[in-house]
């Protein structure tokens, strides 16, 4: 079945730096504005202030108590009607002093302030034209009255001032956003051209043009195309191991069959026993070969494990009922797994431990300990042992020493060949406690928690 995409990685990064920035940018912009008006605003209060200060310096308290100026101001935008800027002195219950900016109209008094600081606030007063006005309350020397001095500028050029300087923001930090978008597009394709080319060494070794992916990679890939030709090599040792076994069982299987066609044609008359005789051979040979064929299917699967002590208790109980007369202990921690499948594992602890009370003398020991990543089961009975010398010729499918009981001769050999497929090893040894046969099982040892069935 084909996989499903879940879409574009590309395009899914692209998309998240591009939020990002946008983000960023966006927040950064807003403040950045925030604090560009905020000074342009407070200079153009820090001018309107220094002319407010001129008028105050320059005024005192005429005869009949009015407020007159002993210097008039400078700009001459006060003397022309309607220039936006303007200046008004005002008290409560007195006639306001206004410059002839204002012509006929007037600054608004507002609530009185108890204070000598400058305020200074935008005004709608005078209805379409937006005003920034800076005022200050003063007693003046000879006067009990607090005069209220206004300066009023319109905010048309400060909101032009402002405006142009949100308008290069603006484009500004688009263009950097743009920018930036780019960057992260160019990253993302310079960075995941090495899948690409992933991609094209698979594509070469599906069209047979080489066997592995052998182009250099940066060290984040690596990993990965390393475990990719892993993979490659375990597939391709399965697919051998699985043609050598099918050519080796054919081979096993032909001098049989030749011989029971070669009985048949002849009409012999011992054809029963003779065909009786192969077809015993034939299924040795299809059951060594079925167990290997077995656990070469099941070692590429990554959490193959097997806890030990229940496996052993299982095959105890099952070879107890089978020779009652045979007395079997077993030792050891019962927290120990391998990585072997249950079956398999039965399957070799079965061998093991019914060779052991068929050719012994009545006792079997089991011990199951912990070696440097391996776990080490060890199967000895008290009965005459093997020679040495026989202690590797043993292993050959077929060969059993005693023949006076039945067998196939093929235990040994699927413990030997199922052990080897899981990376383990078996060993024969003389057992010093029993005096008879040890036998050493070697399984790679697990680790964490058992998965789940």
């Amino acid at each position: 079945m084909t996989a499903r995409a879940t879409g574009s990685l590309s395009r899914r990064m692209i998309l998240i730096a591009a939020a990002w920035i946008t983000l960023l940018l966006a927040g950064g912009g807003f403040a950045l504005d925030r604090v560009l008006a905020s000074a342009v605003t407070q200079n153009a209060d820090d001018q309107l202030e220094y002319v407010m200060t001129a008028l105050i310096v320059s005024s005192e308290i005429g005869p009949d108590g009015e407020v007159i100026f002993t210097r008039e101001a400078a700009d001459q935008r006060f003397l022309e009607p309607g220039s936006g800027l303007y200046w008004q002195v005002s008290a409560p219950g007195r006639e306001p002093f206004p410059s002839r900016s204002l012509w006929d109209r007037r600054l608004a008094y507002g609530a009185p302030h108890h204070d000598r600081g400058v305020h200074s606030y935008d005004s709608l007063q005078f209805g379409d034209e937006r005003l920034r006005v800076v005022e200050r309350d003063v007693r003046l020397p000879g006067s009990n009255v607090r005069w209220r001095f206004q300066v009023a500028q319109s905010r048309s050029g400060l909101d032009a001032q402002i405006a142009v300087i949100r308008r290069t923001l603006v484009r500004s930090f688009a263009l950097l956003a743009l920018g930036l978008i780019v960057l992260a597009a160019l990253q993302t394709f310079y960075g995941l051209w090495p899948l690409r080319q992933v991609r094209a060494e698979i594509a070469r070794m599906r069209a047979g043009a080489s066997t592995r992916v052998s182009a250099a990679m940066p060290e984040e890939v690596q990993p990965m195309v390393e475990e990719l030709n892993a993979l490659i090599e375990h597939n391709e040792r399965q697919a051998e191991e699985a043609r050598r076994h099918a050519g080796n069982l054919a081979h096993a299987l032909k001098t049989p069959l030749t011989v029971i066609m070669n009985a048949a044609t002849a009409q012999a008359d011992d054809l029963a026993d003779t065909v009786i005789r192969e077809a015993r051979t034939m299924r040795r040979q299809v059951d060594h070969h079925l167990a290997r064929a077995r656990a070469v299917g099941r070692r590429g699967s990554a959490h193959s494990r097997a806890d030990v002590w229940p496996s052993v208790e299982s095959v105890e109980r099952a070879v107890a009922r089978l020779y009652r007369h045979v007395r079997i202990d077993v030792d050891g921690p019962k927290d120990l797994a391998v990585h072997v499948e249950r079956q398999d594992l039965d399957e070799m602890l079965g061998n093991l431990i019914e060779n052991a009370a068929k050719y012994g003398g009545g006792s079997v020991f089991v011990t199951v300990t912990s070696q440097a990543g391996f776990v080490e089961i060890l199967v000895e009975d008290d009965g005459t042992g093997i020679p040495a010398e026989e202690r590797t010729r043993i292993f050959d499918r077929g060969v059993r020493l005693d023949t006076g009981k039945p067998g196939t001769g093929l235990g040994l050999a699927i413990v030997r060949d199922v052990a080897e497929i899981y990376e383990g090893s078996v060993s024969l040894e003389e057992s010093e406690d029993l005096g008879g046969l040890l036998v050493r099982l070697r399984l790679p040892a697990a680790s964490g928690v058992t998965p789940p069935a």
